[in-house]
């Protein structure tokens, strides 16, 4: 049976989306890593679940994995982010990933996820900068680092928010140009065509951004596909 996971887990350079889900793999990979060396395995809320595409990784260093979504068979819970259903600070790893574009209020759902996090805990969130338009059902918000860091701020008492950009300005351009190669090339069912054409961008891309410490840091000028979120209680 097909993992539908995999390709978020294992992203190839023929994606469209590797600059989002590339950096966003390794990124929570190292965070359950960090969470199998806590003395105790916590508890793990994925609010937004969907496929539960990065359980995985977590499954040896959590205590339990449970998935909150609307409407969704692979989810324990059924809520929105805006309205979480489980008790105060009552999980110590919360992940909401790709989710908060999509979301009516994204103050209140930052304002749940601060509240059903336990103190010493970690809300790990992944959010667009940059994204075409792509409603599931829904698709409201775009942010700048300096925007994605004031929106937690002022959305519940965090000790601490971090704000990183997860791959460079030439992966995000990289990832636009993928893009408009391969939705003409869809329409026109030849989609396998186009894929060593976006492995190269995808491949110059990361390159680029390798070759240059301006292009992965957040300054004028600069435009990011993706950004991830460590805040703690």
């Amino acid at each position: 049976m097909r993992d539908p996971g995999e390709g978020r887990r294992k992203p190839q350079l023929r994606s469209r989306t590797y600059a989002v889900r590339r950096p966003l793999a390794r990124w929570l990979r190292e965070e359950a890593e960090l969470a199998a060396r806590r003395p105790q395995r916590p508890r793990l809320l994925d609010v937004g679940c969907g496929t539960k595409p990065y359980a995985p990784f977590f499954a040896a260093a959590v205590a339990e994995y449970v998935g909150v979504d609307v409407g969704n068979p692979a989810a324990e819970l059924e809520g929105t982010v805006e309205e979480i259903p489980v008790p105060d600070e009552s999980f110590e790893l919360v992940l909401c990933t790709q989710t908060l574009e999509h979301v009516d209020d994204p103050g209140r759902a930052v304002r749940e996820l601060r509240r059903v996090v336990a103190p010493g805990g970690r809300v790990l969130a992944s959010t667009h900068g940059v994204q075409v338009y792509h409603p599931d059902p829904d698709d409201y918000w775009r942010w700048t680092h300096a925007g994605l860091e004031r929106l937690f701020r002022e959305n519940g008492s965090w000790s601490a928010v971090t704000v990183t950009p997860a791959s460079g300005t030439a992966a995000c351009i990289g990832m636009l140009v993928a893009t408009f190669i391969d939705l003409p090339a869809k329409r026109a069912h030849m989609r396998p065509l186009a894929m060593p054409f976006i492995a190269a961008v995808n491949l110059a891309a990361r390159a680029l951004d390798s070759s240059s410490r301006r292009l992965r840091e957040p300054g004028p000028g600069s435009i990011f596909a993706n950004y991830h979120v460590v805040a703690e209680p």
